[in-house]
């Protein structure tokens, strides 16, 4: 019994979807639009969007496993 050659893995990863998403909102524009980085001070908007993306989607209880991730 040799390996089944026909199986293709289609599509992309949950998170890698979700990124894609984000890129074709432009958030870039809303945050100009809103002045959403004026006082920021160790994330951007768009980083962080990411950064919170990430732990909600991996089920991060702190900003350690978030970082360890």
């Amino acid at each position: 019994m040799g390996k089944n050659t026909e199986i293709k893995l289609v599509g992309q990863p949950i998170f890698k979807q979700a990124i894609n998403l984000i890129d074709a909102i432009n958030v870039s524009s809303l945050v100009k639009k809103h002045g959403a980085d004026h006082y920021y001070k160790t994330f951007k908007a768009k980083p962080q969007l990411v950064t919170m993306l990430f732990g909600v989607l991996s089920r991060c209880d702190s900003m350690t496993e978030i970082c360890e991730g």
